[in-house]
């Protein structure tokens, strides 16, 4: 039993030792596979002071300006990487290339401005990139090249008001993409090459406009959400290219105008939710494309109750079904702000002046409506009428 325990303080006091020798002077590392760094007043990252065993390694709150290409080099059984609170202002690209075990990797509160291109490429086995309570305004293109397999990828509390075009392409089995508030432009092709994706959040954005192939080039998502933002106008293809979609959510946004909202069977997409919106001009005829749509619910939504509404409930989103007309409501008149559409007299309010028009103009001959050259004939007598008026007055 002495034996024993002599043998055990021998081998603690040579472990202790090795940690000693092993171990950089600014940190502490607890075990050969755990080392603290730590508010040490770092300059340099010490990847040749550390023990190659180390799987867990924290360097937070030293003074990392640049994060060089390679810069953990050396360190393959790293698997958690915290480089919160340093004063990082520049990622080089590939600056975690060669760590195939890493699985977790956070940079948070640093002043990092711009997540620069090929920055985090390569990274196929991480599962969660937090760079959330950074400055980040920019994601540029490819900047996640490569990357597989993440979980999550935050970047929310970040200043960011662009999303870039193909600033995540190469991401593949992402399971949940959440964007900061504030974004104020989503430029053509900012998805192009995401694929697999189980969450894409996009929320409280302040659009101009929802761009035609937004989303052209995203694929295969479970639930692609838009929601509590200012779309703006949204532009015809905007949806173009998107394929396989679980469920499409517009939830809770403002929109000023819908110039055409196209979803067709090439799209995809099973499920539309479209709710609590508030839309500010009715969609004219056409402008709403449901075509191949599993499941679609529409409710709690706000629309202008003039004479266009006959336009709306007979787009694709009401289909002329009651429970529409039960379930949204109106924007306006005032006197029916809030009221749903249901309690709208229909027949007292006649069809705007172009649709009367257009209905004339595309009805088939013989349908009981004047055709074009009878109607000339009517215009040249009802001129001439009121020219012999005219005379009779004038005389």
């Amino acid at each position: 039993m002495r034996r024993a325990r002599l043998l055990l303080a021998a081998a603690v006091a040579v472990a202790g030792a090795w940690l000693a020798a092993a171990c950089p002077p600014e940190c502490i590392c607890l075990s050969q596979t755990q080392v603290l760094c730590n508010t040490g007043g770092l300059t340099e990252i010490p990847v040749k002071a550390l023990p190659e065993t180390v799987e867990q390694l924290s360097l937070s709150k030293n003074h990392f300006p640049v994060i060089r290409s390679d810069a953990f080099s050396g360190l393959r059984s790293l698997r958690k990487l915290s480089l919160d609170g340093n004063n990082i202002s520049v990622i080089k690209p590939f600056a975690f290339r060669g760590l195939p075990r890493l699985r977790e990797l956070s940079i948070q509160h640093t002043p990092l401005t711009t997540v620069a291109q090929f920055a985090f490429a390569g990274l196929q086995n991480l599962t969660a990139i937090l760079l959330a309570h950074n400055r980040i305004t920019r994601v540029e293109g490819y900047a996640f090249a490569g990357t597989s397999s993440v979980r999550l990828l935050l970047l929310t509390n970040n200043p960011m008001q662009k999303v870039e075009t193909s600033a995540f392409s190469g991401m593949t089995n992402v399971e949940r993409l959440i964007f900061p508030s504030g974004i104020r432009n989503v430029e053509v092709d900012a998805f192009n090459g995401l694929d697999t994706v189980g969450v894409i959040k996009m929320a409280f954005m302040d659009l101009k406009s929802l761009r035609a192939h937004t989303f052209r080039g995203l694929s295969h998502v479970h639930v692609l959400s838009i929601q509590e933002s200012d779309l703006g106008v949204i532009r015809a293809g905007c949806l173009e290219g998107l394929t396989h979609v679980g469920t499409l959510n517009v939830v809770n946004n403002k929109i000023d105008a819908v110039q055409q909202l196209a979803i067709r069977p090439a799209n995809r997409i099973r499920a539309l939710r479209f709710l609590g919106n508030h839309l500010l001009e009715t969609p004219r005829p056409g402008a709403l494309i449901i075509q191949g749509v599993d499941t679609m619910a529409v409710h709690g939504n706000h629309f202008p109750c003039d004479c266009h509404v006959h336009t709306l409930l007979e787009s694709a989103l009401a289909n002329g079904s009651a429970e529409f007309r039960a379930r949204n409501f109106c924007i306006s008149p005032l006197e029916m702000n809030g009221k749903p559409i249901a309690e709208l007299d229909l027949e007292a309010i006649g069809r705007c002046q172009e649709q009367v028009t257009r209905g004339n103009l595309e009805a088939p001959l013989g349908a009981g409506v004047a055709t074009p050259s009878s109607r000339l004939t009517l215009l040249i007598a009802a001129a001439a009428a009121a020219a012999a008026a005219a005379s009779r007055f004038g005389s």
